[in-house]
């Protein structure tokens, strides 16, 4: 595929008006062995794309290229971009949680790219529902990632198989101490963006001294003094971060929850709400520190320490990205071991509540329907629209899975009988249900 029609598809689909410095080198080289080195939320699924599509031929019916990612949200959202530029090529994502019998079907016709965790794609293997023996281009993204998961031996199986691989690119957010030897590289070019910074990106971090041994007062007190925006709240164990929910949600703050105890469509959703506005606040586990395609954090509180530098700077890290400034909030109580990573610039204490609070301005209707069911965005737009007597400007976010839909819409435009007008109605002639989530 050529360059120029790489570009504009991802200015059309993805509303990417220019290439970043990284993505501009990855549109140029042609280098076949690439390793590269740069931190989540940095535009990199772009970037390989871009270089992946370039070295890809028209569909031959056989599997061309592989992307394998460490965790189901990202083999999504890697999916999520390369489909709508890859027009001509067929797309198909596999991982765990997702129906086996949703992916089998979906073989019925050879794809030409598969994105998929190590796990998931070598299940497929084993059931012999595919081949990978004709792959020419691999691409193992968050590499590093993997590798603390336990992967490597999965990946290992699986790169044995593909007989005729030509292509390769590792990416990874932290540099390797060494390469793996399964994927038997000669002398790859490596393009190292792990040390360089957005213009503009000022990260600012804040000390908050917590009176009660509790936190929870504190962390309210804080929310409550911060202005309208995105905020990550983090915590070390899946069971504070149940409490912490709970309790939040209980005093009214638009809070959701996200960590591995909840199944793979819960934690989609969770991010989606938090993506759309319906719910700016959400409390996760070290899960969510990297991986996940979470735009315009404002701030990020270690309601916990964390346990490692590595967890410090990832959690860090999901603020003050693609040039944006961004708060880091340490809530500290007295007598708490403070690691020597962790480090602050001043000191807080929240006494008034902000003018300009964190709320809820959206909300998101679920319809038990999609892809599978032959709905679409523009099926949905038009529903709201002629049934629902909604201007398009009031259509937010629609996403659509397998067999579900979200659609974000102002909360104003509820008070006055919306799910009640939609309700008698066929979408598309099927009859769905409606309801609010959040």
């Amino acid at each position: 595929m050529e360059t120029k029609t790489i570009i504009e598809r991802l200015r059309e689909r993805h509303n990417i008006t220019d290439l970043n410095e990284m993505q501009q080198q990855m549109a140029a080289t042609d280098s076949r062995e690439l390793i590269l080195l740069s931190p989540t939320g940095s535009g990199k699924t772009a970037a390989f794309t871009l270089r992946l599509l370039r070295f890809l031929s028209p569909s031959d019916g056989n599997v061309q290229a592989v992307v394998m990612a460490p965790s189901r949200e990202l083999v999504i959202q890697i999916a999520d971009v390369i489909r709508p530029v890859a027009a001509g090529l067929k797309t198909v994502a596999f991982y765990g949680g997702h129906p086996m019998t949703d992916e089998i079907n979906s073989l019925s016709v050879t794809p030409d790219i598969i994105v998929a965790t190590p796990g998931r794609l070598l299940d497929h293997l084993k059931r012999k529902t595919l081949s990978v023996s004709d792959v020419k281009a691999l691409v193992l993204d968050e590499y590093d990632k993997s590798l603390e998961l336990g992967f490597h031996d999965e990946m290992q199986r699986i790169v044995k198989k593909m007989q005729h691989l030509q292509f390769v690119i590792l990416t990874s957010a932290t540099p390797l101490a060494e390469l793996p030897e399964f994927l038997k590289l000669k002398k790859p070019e490596v393009l190292d963006f792990t040390r360089r910074k957005p213009a503009g990106g000022r990260l600012n971090t804040v000390r908050v001294d917590s009176v009660e041994r509790d936190k929870l007062p504190t962390l309210e007190a804080l929310l409550r003094s911060l202005d309208n925006g995105k905020v990550l709240v983090f915590v070390n164990h899946r069971e504070s971060a149940e409490r912490v929910y709970d309790d939040l949600r209980k005093k009214g703050f638009p809070v959701g929850i996200y960590h591995g105890g909840l199944e793979q469509r819960e934690r989609k959703l969770a991010v989606d709400l938090l993506n759309n506005g319906t719910t700016p606040i959400l409390v996760s586990t070290d899960l969510g520190a990297r991986g996940l395609d979470i735009d315009n954090v404002k701030n990020v509180i270690h309601y916990h320490l964390p346990l490692s530098l590595e967890s410090w700077t990832h959690r860090n890290g999901r603020t003050a990205r693609m040039g944006a400034d961004g708060t880091v909030y340490t809530i500290i109580s007295d007598g708490e071991n403070i690691p020597e990573y962790v480090c602050w610039q001043r000191e807080y204490q929240p006494r008034s509540e902000s003018s300009d609070p964190i709320r809820s301005d959206y909300a998101t209707i679920y319809i038990n329907a999609g892809k599978k069911e032959k709905i679409s965005r523009g099926d949905i737009a038009g529903f709201l629209i002629h049934k629902g007597e909604l201007k398009p400007d009031q259509i937010g976010k629609i996403i659509v899975d397998d067999h579900s839909a979200i659609v974000t819409v102002p909360r104003t435009v509820l008070n006055d009988g919306l799910l009640d007008r939609l309700a008698p109605n066929k979408l598309k002639n099927t009859r769905v249900r409606l309801s609010l989530l959040a």
